[in-house]
């Protein structure tokens, strides 16, 4: 079952419409459901579909010939192209009466193998481009490549895309679709644990409890999600167990550059450099509080939530996963499943905050929201903010999440408020999120305020 997508499919159906050339370039992580995006896209139309291999020039002109061949069946049986420039030239003019859509997928792989192909295509588009209907996209995993060798300025194709397309995780309000059979309590863990990745959502199983996926799908050695990490880490980088160990580090505390530096044994300038590639690839993300520009509060966090999971829970229980102990290893892990849940709680809350603003919804008209945390000057104690925003120097939003099993009552509004007038704003606007609801006390003092919204979990799911 295909579900999402739609501002991806508009942006390539808009482009199919306009009866002239286009090319648009799509990437993102490996597992994110690129493939199926395009594949969505195409049905019912005239497209030739090339997966590049990783292999040299000649297999992949040979794979790429036979593409050609299965479209234009006229073509002599067995008959090549002599190069991709001859194959490519032959399409531009193909698609001179008519729209034909070109799919080359994994294209870094067929890039590296031929070294002139992005030169090539940069002629012939350049040469083409007024009187052909091809309708080209390259799609590519591997998100360096893409984005230097295919977007970035000093590349041979830049300037000649049409429209890009970074495909990310979904949202949790698109993941929910993937469980209709789930409680709203199971969607937001089964979020919590794989996050938005297609391919790491079909691995869950709507018809089984929390506690039995989790033991199909991170606790049994030969699942899928067990070694994912591992694998994907030596797919995307050279020096897998250096980012092994630099995530390792983050998952177990060590947020500060310096307290990943010592942690892993490695200088702080060597680990900056990996983590801007982990960043890039989406699995870690850098975090300072909220209005802050300096880098002297930098934490790193991680972003993508299967990591997360996997690091949190299965890294230190391999062992035992691997003897096929998935019971111990599940009873050591769900004592803290609620703390966890947490941070989760937060991304689901802020995401909600978003669709608020863009559907006109929220009273504040921020440009950004995120995390604060900074020392009190009057208590000279360190205090947080789970989310906050502005919209100007005087209007703000301070947000608070509780994902515990009792009622929210009036001391947690008490004490945002408080921590509100650390900062000037004369216009401040609250919301308290909440897993089970709120106190008499407290929604009687919403009320009187005006000007805080309750917002119960399973209101969210609406």
């Amino acid at each position: 079952m295909f579900i999402g997508r739609e501002r991806e499919l508009t942006v390539l159906r808009n482009q199919y419409h306009s009866d002239k050339f286009e090319f648009t370039v799509i990437y993102g992580r490996r597992r994110v459901g690129k493939t199926a995006i395009i594949n969505e896209f195409v049905k019912d139309k005239d497209v030739i579909y090339f997966t590049g291999v990783e292999s040299n020039a000649k297999q992949n002109l040979e794979n790429f010939s036979q593409s050609i061949m299965g479209y234009k069946s006229d073509l002599p049986q067995g008959s090549e192209f002599v190069s991709f420039q001859d194959a490519l030239e032959f399409l531009f003019k193909l698609a001179h009466e008519k729209r034909i859509i070109l799919v080359i997928d994994e294209y870094p792989y067929v890039a590296k193998a031929s070294k002139s192909l992005a030169s090539t295509l940069q002629l012939l588009i350049d040469k083409y481009k007024d009187t052909s209907k091809l309708f080209l996209i390259l799609c590519g995993s591997s998100m360096s490549y893409m984005e230097d060798h295919v977007l970035a300025y000093k590349a041979p194709l830049y300037g000649r895309r049409t429209a890009q397309l970074k495909i990310l995780p979904f949202e949790f309000s698109q993941a929910c679709k993937q469980y209709p059979k789930f409680t709203a309590e199971e969607k937001a863990l089964a979020y919590g644990m794989v996050g938005g990745t297609p391919q790491y959502l079909l691995q869950i199983d709507d018809r089984l409890s929390m506690k039995e996926n989790i033991k199909k799908i991170f606790l049994n050695a030969a699942s899928f999600l067990f070694e994912e990490p591992t694998n994907l880490l030596k797919q995307e980088v050279r020096e897998p167990a250096i980012y092994n160990a630099i995530i390792n580090a983050i998952a177990t505390g060590g947020t500060k550059l310096s307290e990943i530096s010592s942690r892993v044994g490695e200088d702080t300038s060597v680990c900056a450099f990996y983590i801007r590639n982990l960043i890039a690839l989406g699995i870690v993300k850098k975090e300072m509080p909220y209005g802050e520009s300096s880098g002297k509060k930098t934490i790193y966090l991680i972003e993508d939530p299967m990591f997360r999971f996997w690091y949190r829970f299965v890294a230190k229980n391999t062992s035992l996963i691997s003897r096929g102990a998935d019971e111990i290893a599940y009873q050591r892990i769900e004592p803290y499943l609620a703390e966890y849940m947490g941070i989760v709680f937060e991304d689901i809350s802020k995401q909600y905050l978003w669709d608020q603003l863009l559907d006109g919804h929220c009273p504040v008209n921020f440009a950004d929201i995120g995390r604060w945390w900074g020392t009190n000057k009057k208590t000279r104690q360190q205090e947080e903010i789970d989310i906050m925003g502005a919209e100007d120097k005087n209007t703000a939003l301070f947000c608070e999440c509780k994902w515990t099993n009792e009622k929210v009552d009036l001391a947690v509004l008490e004490k945002l408020v408080e921590r509100s007038q650390l900062f000037s704003y004369p216009n401040n606007y609250y919301y308290l999120f909440a897993k089970s609801g709120f106190t008499k006390g407290c929604i009687e003092k919403a009320e009187t305020m005006g000007n805080v919204a309750l917002v119960e979990y399973r209101d969210m799911l609406k």
